[in-house]
């Protein structure tokens, strides 16, 4: 059997036999032609009354059916050909055919052209919107995309070894799915959040460098660039290293490998930046910016600290100015009000530089010296536009970081052949809730904090401590998390303990972990890039749920496979649970 779009030009007078499904059918009278679909491409097919028992055939076909061939290639008549295909130059002149299966009318469309059908359609029917030439394009590049992956961590002595899917509980932030057990009452198995605990037990395993493409489950609210419920990280791991950078240097050669060779985009940068989580914070409003483009955030807070402008008065006022800004309509600024006011702030104050003067609702409220200030710092010319957050520094940060990056939408700075990489580094190990007061863990409770034990122990105020935590941003999305590891039991003890955990709640919870770094646990550290949200990323997908082949809807259902469902009283019963009556 032949594929349609597989070097048919070169058998020109050769019989060939090729099987697929109805593309489309058209009746030229004397003549029906048969555009035949696989996963390689379109053929187009001739059927002459003189097939009478093929002829007869096709005159039955409908779109969609599924039929087997027999016929000789010819190379069309230079009037005829179809340079939009690339078998477009010649055709099968049918002598037999054969309907393998047929088909009702289809509920949505096979075709990249014509009409979209609804998202909501396509994944009742994704078994149908695969057929579409698009997503099987998609299926063939996730497949060559895991080839890369796995062929450099094979050349770089990583080991693939699967871990548990019915593990215990882990505490990675999120919700887990519990599944219940059968043969132990009352006690639960959990679907690994991600395989953390595991791999650290293999590295004091004596496993020099692990690797595996992850399933991960995690019981979140549905988000727009993460699927909901299950999703797969490149996750991995390595002996005997106390810093991270070597994690990063030996992770990063694949990721512009991936960028470059697989996607074909330009790096902004071949030479990664290394970012901290302070500065990122303070320059760009989110520990993963995007560095397409410049628009920092401009701290103004000492320009302004005499500011009678009572918006002003507040513990921390920056700015963002927006080259071009000028341009901006009235709406367009209402909708970025708008914006910051869904994010927390109480508006969006603005300047607008225009023919040597300001244009501004708020510059009547401002001092001479107080404008001269702004624009001094800021940089602003003629043409430019200066938005301001005033508040809280957290709250500040967080607005005009989505401001930001609102801004780059507006002007198109977000140019998808470009991609702009960047390490976060030196998270702190703890952060402080201004508004609350209250102190939790930044980013992961089992970083090694930076100077170990005595850092703990001595630091006075302990949002200083820095822990060896890294993620890696791409164009504004968190790809890659990842942290030398604390493999020291006291080390772990004291930092719970800051937060007010006893040894006795820690030895509890993380028993088996902790336990095994008792019997000479290595140093050790790791990461676990986010495939998924990479690949929508590279392949400049609209959605995420468009690179994968079953996703649900952002509901997390499943409206396939009727998924979650019901289930049978009599299967609750063998795993020892009852329901109480739920409204639907």
């Amino acid at each position: 059997m032949r594929s349609l779009a597989t070097n048919l030009q070169t058998e020109i007078g050769k019989k060939v036999q090729v099987s697929g499904w109805v593309n489309s059918r058209r009746d030229h009278g004397g003549l029906i032609f048969i555009d035949l679909r696989d996963h390689t491409g379109i053929i187009q097919l001739v059927i002459t009354p003189d097939a009478k028992e093929a002829f007869e055939v096709s005159e039955s076909l409908r779109d969609e059916f599924v039929i087997s061939a027999t016929g000789v290639v010819r190379e069309r008549a230079p009037e005829l050909q179809n340079p939009n295909l690339p078998t477009g130059t010649i055709e099968i002149v049918v002598d037999s055919l054969e309907i393998l299966n047929r088909s009702e009318p289809v509920p949505v469309n096979t075709h990249d052209e014509g009409s979209t059908s609804s998202e909501e359609l396509r994944l009742k029917y994704r078994y149908l919107d695969l057929r579409r030439p698009s997503m099987q394009n998609m299926l063939k590049r996730r497949a060559e995309y895991y080839r890369i992956m796995r062929q450099y961590m094979d050349e770089h002595g990583f080991i693939e070894i699967t871990t548990p899917i019915l593990a215990n509980s882990s505490p990675e932030g999120a919700r887990d799915f519990l599944i219940p057990s059968r043969l132990h009452p009352g006690k639960f198995y959990a679907l690994p959040q991600a395989p953390q605990q595991f791999k650290q037990l293999l590295m004091v395993g004596g496993v020099p460098r692990y690797y595996q493409i992850a399933p991960c489950f995690r019981d979140e609210d549905p988000r727009a660039d993460r699927l909901y419920g299950d999703f797969y990280q490149l996750d991995c791991e390595m002996a005997f290293v106390e810093d991270g950078e070597v994690v990063r240097q030996t992770m990063e050669p694949l990721i512009k490998k991936l960028v470059q060779e697989f996607a074909g985009k330009k790096l902004v940068s071949e030479d990664v930046p290394r970012i901290t989580y302070a500065e990122a914070m303070n320059k760009y409003g989110t520990d993963k910016p995007d560095l397409r483009y410049g628009l920092e955030l401009i701290d103004l807070t000492d320009e302004l600290e005499d500011c009678e402008f009572k918006v002003f008065q507040t513990p921390c006022v920056k700015a963002i100015r927006v080259p071009g800004g000028s341009k901006f309509t009235r709406k367009q600024i209402d909708e970025f009000t708008e914006l910051a006011r869904k994010n927390g702030a109480g508006g969006l104050a603005y300047i607008i530089y225009e023919d040597g003067a300001v244009r501004s609702p708020i510059a009547k409220f401002l001092k001479d010296t107080e404008l001269q200030a702004i624009q001094a710092k800021t940089g602003a010319v003629d043409g430019d536009a200066v938005f301001f957050g005033a508040d809280l520094r957290q709250k500040v940060n967080k607005v005009l970081g989505v401001m930001r990056s609102a801004f780059a939408d507006a002007l198109g700075l977000k140019d998808p052949q470009q991609v702009a990489l960047c390490w976060i580094i030196d998270f702190p190990l703890y952060e402080q809730d201004e508004a609350t007061g209250k102190i939790d863990f930044c980013h992961n409770p089992f970083s090694m904090p930076n100077g170990g034990l005595k850092a703990l122990r001595e630091t006075e105020n302990k949002l200083d401590i820095i822990a060896d935590q890294y993620d890696m941003a791409v164009n504004g999305l968190e790809l890659c998390s990842g942290a030398v590891r604390n493999y020291d039991p006291e080390i772990t003890f004291e930092a719970f303990g800051i937060l007010g955990y006893s040894r006795e709640e820690v030895s509890k919870r993380f028993s088996g972990i902790l336990n095994a770094f008792k019997f000479g646990a290595p140093p050790h550290a790791g990461c676990a890039f986010g495939i998924d949200r990479m690949l929508m990323e590279l392949l400049d997908a609209d959605s995420i749920r468009d690179i994968v082949a079953f996703p649900k809807n952002g509901s997390g259902i499943d409206l396939m496979m009727d998924s979650p469902s019901v289930v049978d009283d009599s299967d609750l019963e063998a795993v020892h649970i009852t329901t109480t009556d739920l409204e639907d």
